[in-house]
């Protein structure tokens, strides 16, 4: 056989391989009366989702109208996010999470530096000069994640074939106890589950 031919065939083959291992997994997010919860951050890790993580470019919360504008980005670890201010009057942004303190004092339009989320976990932002903003940055370790829309429904696609957990997280949760975590094993085949939250307290 020619070489050159047999080089694409085996390219062909591992190709087709690596895509028969990855499936997808839809995950109904439901509240304590059954209702879809909009929203919610669905992800799975492992020690191999774990070791695939790669920061992400250009993430920002941009402040406008005295508003975080996403007021949840969600991103994996590692990832440097910007901060501009669109409004007119100043912004003092600031964290008191244990992933990540920070405060970027009284500024208008982009700091020149970003801030990097290099822990996992959950950072709350506020305002020092307008208590009524607030966001949150959710540094996830793993690059299998998604948010649920409005019936509730996420979809993470092309996940590798392993063991891993899942969970599920919502701004409106009372504290870290109540996010799931729910062990599953994914195949070669799409699959679906339903996850039902404890009750939500919106902060507002």
């Amino acid at each position: 056989m020619n070489l050159k031919l047999l080089t694409i065939l085996l390219t062909l083959a591992l190709l087709f391989s690596s895509v028969s291992l990855a499936a997808g997994l839809q995950v109904q997010v439901i509240d304590e009366q059954g209702k879809p919860v909009t929203g919610a951050v669905v992800f799975l890790e492992s020690a191999a989702a774990s070791a695939a993580v790669k920061p992400v470019d250009d993430a920002r919360i941009v402040q406008k109208d005295k508003t975080f504008i996403p007021d949840v980005l969600v991103i994996p670890r590692g990832t440097a996010v910007y901060f501009p201010n669109e409004d007119t009057v100043r912004h003092h942004v600031y964290s008191f999470s244990a992933i990540k303190p920070f405060e970027i004092k009284l500024y208008v339009g982009t700091p020149a530096a970003p801030v990097l989320f290099d822990q996992s976990g959950v950072a709350v932002l506020g305002c020092n000069i307008h208590d009524e903003m607030i966001a949150w940055v959710v540094a996830l370790d793993t690059p299998y994640y998604s948010r649920s829309d409005q019936q509730g429904i996420s979809r993470l696609e092309q996940v590798p074939a392993g063991s891993y957990t899942l969970r599920v997280w919502h701004k409106d949760l009372l504290n870290e106890q109540d996010v799931p975590r729910l062990a599953i094993e994914i195949g070669q085949q799409p699959q679906q589950t339903t996850v039902q939250l404890p009750k939500l307290a919106p902060v507002f």
